[in-house]
């Protein structure tokens, strides 16, 4: 019996750290394009960070597809989103927040170029 309990409090407090450390920050991609490069910089600053896109599996991020945001803390970012087209647009004034999932449709989408 004492082995049972023992392994049930074993297994709860695994189940609890894994639960604890949350699914991160996610960007879900509802834009109707697939997007191939994703960058962000602390809101205003123009500091661009690595293409985030290039963690997903296919190094691109499909419509309708979430991608997990790594190495970057909670806050303020501006986007710059990238296609295959090379069109590129910013997102300005995006609230990251820890384990949740942010969006950016096409409505958006602003200062775009090629």
């Amino acid at each position: 019996m004492t082995r049972w309990i023992l392994a049930a409090a074993l297994l709860l407090t695994s189940a609890g750290q894994l639960a604890a450390q949350g699914k991160g920050i996610r960007f879900w991609n509802l834009t109707t394009a697939t997007v191939s490069g994703f960058q962000l910089s602390p809101a205003g600053k123009d500091n661009w960070g690595p293409n985030l896109a290039l963690n997903d599996k296919d190094g691109e991020v499909d419509h309708d597809e979430r991608l997990r945001i790594t190495g970057v803390e909670p806050g303020r970012y501006d986007a710059r989103v990238s296609y295959r087209d090379k069109r590129q647009c910013v997102v300005r004034n995006i609230e990251l927040k820890p384990d949740a999932v942010f969006s950016i449709a096409d409505k958006d989408l602003t200062d775009c170029h090629n």
